[in-house]
């Protein structure tokens, strides 16, 4: 299969079987509030995306997204902890004036669950192409199950908002962890073999590599090297943002976009 990364507004048909897809899988573990306001990514300008795809682009197994501030819409955390916490928008903010983005969305279908492809390698992956897109550091909003696997490739848990980092939604009882992976470039708090994988893929965007996890393998035609970045204006993005306000926004248990 491959493992391919594009703008959200470049490909439209790639977005549209990656939300097929991802709202598939909410639907299994019992998320129903899936409406259309969630998929505004797809027409912002600073969304990008990394889908895995069979080879003839006709069937997405899994997908994850980066989103850059500044872009038509928040970030998916600041939409989903603001009302909470209004904090956050100072927090990202802060970041933004050197760049930054959240890792989000990221999910994987039945047919390749215990590869790795849905979790490690598409995490990789986006920390990977983050450097081509310029920005500096990485948000993610973390279920519980996936705290130590972000952990490992260099995030950090944020502790200056919600309880020490973690916010609490009752009706869909969970748990959610606030992480920043603030050195994209050095990565000096990943574990030396994803510290290894990252900067290799970052040397190599598209080449095919045998990935094996839990004695499973798996061939990967990786194909990162982003299209139409010389059409992408990272620093008048960047000069748009706006100082936040603190004005809380209501909550959308609907719109919570974990890592």
């Amino acid at each position: 299969m491959r493992l391919r990364a594009f703008r959200a507004i470049d490909d439209v048909k790639a977005c549209e079987l990656f939300v097929e897809g991802h709202t598939r899988v909410l639907t299994n573990i019992g998320v129903t509030k899936v409406t259309s306001s969630r998929h505004d990514w797809m027409y912002n300008p600073a969304a990008f995306v990394l889908i895995v795809e069979s080879l003839d682009g006709e069937k997405i197994y899994g997908g994850a997204r980066i989103h850059v501030a500044g872009g038509s819409d928040p970030l998916p955390i600041e939409q989903a902890t603001g009302a909470m916490d209004p904090a956050v928008y100072e927090l990202v903010w802060k970041y933004a004036q050197h760049g930054t983005g959240e890792g989000c969305g990221l999910w994987n279908s039945r047919e390749i669950a215990g590869y790795g492809v849905g979790s490690i390698f598409l995490t990789r992956a986006a920390i990977a192409i983050s450097q081509q897109i310029g920005i500096k550091s990485l948000f993610a909003l973390c279920a519980p199950y996936t705290v130590k696997l972000t952990e490992s490739v260099g995030y950090q848990i944020e502790t200056s908002i919600g309880n020490n980092g973690t916010f609490y939604y009752p009706k869909l009882d969970l748990l959610a962890t606030t992480m920043i992976l603030e050195d994209l470039n050095t990565l000096k708090h990943a574990s030396d073999e994803n510290a290894r994988a990252i900067m290799q893929l970052r040397e190599h965007r598209d080449v095919v590599r045998i990935e094996e996890l839990r004695k499973k393998k798996i061939e990967i035609h990786y194909q990162t090297n982003i299209p139409n970045l010389d059409k992408w204006d990272l620093k008048a993005l960047i000069k748009n943002i706006e100082k936040p306000t603190i004005e809380p926004a209501n909550i959308d248990e609907a719109g919570i976009q974990f890592m």
